[in-house]
């Protein structure tokens, strides 16, 4: 095969997502919890769901929820603390699995990654095959369930790993992209958050097709540097590609809410899933942080940031949110409305636990 030929070929890319990882870590090693719902996180008035068994998802239970509301929807609902020391060290388990097919791993968080298996070190042609053997391995060393996405770029093959949750796999072909891409709703899309879903909506794109019929310049001028990546999903393309090895120096996530925020509980409250997704990044990666920032976005526009450093790295996601709610907290009374807030570490220092080589979180 030439060059070119090798370059045209389509690339074989895997997301491989744990089910209700946290939840089931807690389920497989306390048989009492198996069958039950369960809830990771706080059970205290501010407490916050960090995972949620699928028992509990049947209730409309789900991560970042308020425990109180989690509990009133399910009252039986039980309450673990999360034990990040034992889901790290799974996840590494899961992570050797992966590196035994391919050195192309991109870790999102300690329960999913992309693999790229386009050239693997089984000499594997089939990636729907790789992708049941990997589940199997999971299955068989950690006794978790795995399920998996299969296409061709990121975007479908994390859309393709919802389709047949839990504990099942899908494939989206090339040929099959584009119009599985045109016959979703754009809430659905991985990377839409619930206030751009929200904005296209008023824009009248409900679904894949309605973005598919705008032009390149609307999106640009609609949604800014996210315009291409629109435009390009919804002709069924992405070309971000898996990246194992790229050092940063902060990590930072953060998000617009679909109503403007003027009080500080729900602030909190919409800043958790931040505050997880950051946190995760250092869990994943044996990784510490001693700066961390607070974004604060109004509705008129303007920008503020609050940081705070501390003498040695955090060593827990509780000692992150005592630091989080100390930045915000002085934010309230708020002036005027809140539009986005965002959570960056930086200062990070590679942990005791150093890996042989840093793997980058997307957020």
């Amino acid at each position: 095969m030439d060059q070119n030929e090798h370059a045209n070929r389509p690339r074989k890319i895997l997301h491989i997502d744990m089910d209700a990882f946290y939840a089931s870590v807690e389920q497989r090693d306390n048989p009492e919890l198996r069958g039950k719902p369960v809830a990771v996180g706080g059970s205290a008035a501010r407490g916050v769901v960090a995972a949620a068994s699928y028992e509990a998802r049947k209730f409309g239970v789900h991560s970042a929820m308020p425990s109180v509301t989690a509990k009133r929807k399910c009252p039986e609902l039980i309450f673990v603390r999360p034990r990040f020391d034992v889901y790290r060290a799974v996840s590494m388990q899961i992570r050797e699995i992966f590196a035994e097919y391919t050195p192309m791993i991109e870790p999102l968080s300690l329960d999913e990654a992309y693999l790229d298996v386009t050239e693997n070190l089984k000499g594997m042609e089939i990636a729907t095959e790789i992708a049941t053997k990997i589940r199997a391995k999971i299955k068989a060393a950690t006794g978790l369930n795995a399920s998996a996405g299969i296409s061709y770029n990121k975007f479908l093959a994390k859309m393709a790993s919802d389709l047949n949750k839990p504990n099942g796999q899908a494939v989206i072909t090339p040929k099959n992209g584009p119009a599985f891409v045109q016959g979703l709703p754009v809430k659905k899309f991985h990377g839409v958050g619930p206030a751009t879903a929200e904005k296209m909506h008023r824009l009248g794109i409900e679904t894949g097709a309605d973005l598919f019929g705008k032009e390149l310049d609307f999106l640009i001028n609609h949604f800014g540097k996210s315009g291409p990546y629109f435009y390009g999903i919804a002709r069924g393309i992405d070309n971000r590609e898996v990246k194992p090895d790229r050092v940063r120096k902060s990590v930072g996530a953060e998000d617009t809410f679909v109503e403007d925020v003027h009080a500080f509980e729900p602030a909190r409250e919409g800043i958790q899933p931040l505050i997880d997704k950051v946190w995760s990044y250092c869990e994943v990666n044996s990784i510490g942080a001693k700066t961390v920032t607070l974004k604060v976005k109004y509705s008129d526009f303007q920008q503020i940031t609050r940081s705070k450093t501390v003498p040695i790295p955090l060593t827990s996601i509780f000692e992150l949110e005592e630091i989080v709610a100390f930045l915000l907290q002085p934010v309230f009374p708020a002036r005027k409305g809140i539009r986005l807030l965002g959570v960056t570490l930086s200062s990070l220092e590679q942990g005791a636990e150093q890996m042989s080589s840093q793997l980058d979180l997307p957020l």
